[in-house]
């Protein structure tokens, strides 16, 4: 389980939880819902997704630190600004928020497991692992901010 440890890029992660969920979706219970309603959800989930993703990304791009997350010993600044002051995870909130609209679009909330299981796996293989390098990296300032931010939300 090591090998896992920030080496999966976390939209590719994402894809996978989305697919297993998609395939799942067709041995479960679906829940009848207007479609109007189930599609209009869906994207204000996406939206709101899209939206987490984009801040965390232009909150790194000003602070010219890396956005890659299969290298956090290469961030050169602690983002606790703009949207990190709310989540300290703010591009995996928006790809669980994806998950999520993907429940409401398949109207299954028996696949909702796969959010759980995206949420779980981010905190073991990806979130921990960069906190441990953020750590390094920024010692006391992190622990404060990490005491400061919720992880999620």
């Amino acid at each position: 389980m090591q090998a896992l440890k920030h080496r999966v890029p976390p939209p590719l992660v994402a894809g996978l939880f989305a697919f297993a969920m998609w395939a799942i979706s067709f041995v479960v219970l679906t829940v009848e819902m207007n479609t109007v309603a189930r599609l209009t959800l869906s994207a204000a989930t996406v939206a709101l997704g899209i939206f987490f993703c984009l801040a965390g990304v232009v909150s790194f791009r000003r602070a010219k630190t890396t956005v890659n997350p299969l290298e956090p010993e290469a961030a050169t600044a602690l983002v606790s600004s703009g949207i990190y002051a709310i989540s300290r995870n703010p591009m995996y909130v928006g790809l669980a928020l994806f998950l999520l609209a993907w429940v409401m679009y398949l109207s299954s909330p028996w696949i909702s497991i796969g959010v759980v299981g995206f949420v779980l796996y981010m905190n073991q293989f990806q979130i921990k692992p960069e906190e441990r390098a953020l750590k390094n990296i920024f010692g006391s300032e992190f622990i404060s901010y990490q005491a400061k931010v919720r992880r999620w939300l």
